[in-house]
C-alpha cells in the first residue's frame, strides 16, 4: 500500500498562524482524494532559534517580540526520525500526529542557556513587533519571511507554539532534543565552522 506523508504544522486545523491556512487546505485536499495518508504536524524547529546564534554571540543579544511566549521546539532530526517511523512501520495510515518538543521555553530562558554555555552574556532583547520588523527588513530578509517570523513570535504569546503533546517522543522512542542540547550542538557547529 502507498502512503502519502505530509509535513504540516502544529494544530493546523485550529491555529491562527499565517502558515496554518495553506497547511489546512492541503490536509483537507489529501483527505478528499481518498489517498492513504499520514499527517505530521510539526511544531517549531530549534534551528529557527539557533540559526542566528553566531550573530547573537557577536552582539550579545537575541532580538524578538515573543515576550514570555513559550516554544515547544524540536530539532529537524527529531522530526525526521518521526517521519521515518510513520513511513516505514505499519499502523499509521490516515492518522494525524501533533509533533512538538517535550520541553518548552521562552526566549529569555533560551538566552540564559546560551550565556551559560558560551561563557559570555547574551540577553534576550524583547522589542515591539514594529521594531523587530524594521530590524529584520534592515538585515535584508524578504518580506514574506519577516511576516512569518513576526507572526510566530506574536502567536507564541497565545500558546500557539507550545504543546503538551507527546506524539513526537512516542514516535521516536525517546525524549526530544531539549534546549540545552540544541544550543550545545549549534555552538559546536559555530566553533567548527567559524
Amino acid at each position: 500500500m502507498e502512503l502519502v506523508g505530509y509535513t504540516s504544522m502544529l494544530r493546523a486545523d485550529t491555529s491562527s498562524m499565517i502558515l496554518a491556512a495553506e497547511h489546512k487546505r492541503t490536509e483537507d485536499y489529501l483527505k478528499e482524494t481518498g489517498l492513504t495518508f499520514v499527517l505530521l504536524r510539526n511544531g517549531w524547529y530549534f534551528e529557527n532559534h539557533t540559526g542566528g546564534l553566531a550573530a547573537a554571540l557577536v552582539h550579545g543579544s537575541i532580538m524578538g517580540c515573543s515576550g514570555h511566549g513559550r516554544f515547544a521546539s524540536a530539532s529537524r532530526s527529531d522530526y525526521a526520525e518521526a517521519a521515518i517511523t510513520v513511513l516505514t512501520e505499519p499502523g499509521h495510515e490516515n492518522k494525524t500526529y501533533e509533533l512538538a518538543g517535550d520541553y518548552s521555553f521562552s526566549m529569555y530562558e533560551f538566552a540564559d542557556e546560551v550565556s551559560k554555555q558560551a561563557h559570555r552574556t547574551v540577553v534576550y532583547n524583547d522589542v515591539t513587533a514594529t521594531e523587530y520588523k524594521a530590524a529584520l527588513l534592515g538585515f535584508g530578509l524578504p518580506q514574506m519571511i519577516v511576516d512569518v517570523v513576526i507572526d510566530a513570535d506574536l502567536k507564541s504569546l497565545n500558546g500557539d507554539l507550545d504543546s503538551s503533546s507527546r506524539d513526537l517522543s512516542k514516535l521516536i522512542g525517546r525524549h526530544t532534543t531539549n534546549v540545552s542540547e540544541a544550543i550545545r550542538a549549534a555552538l559546536a557547529s559555530i566553533v567548527n565552522h567559524g
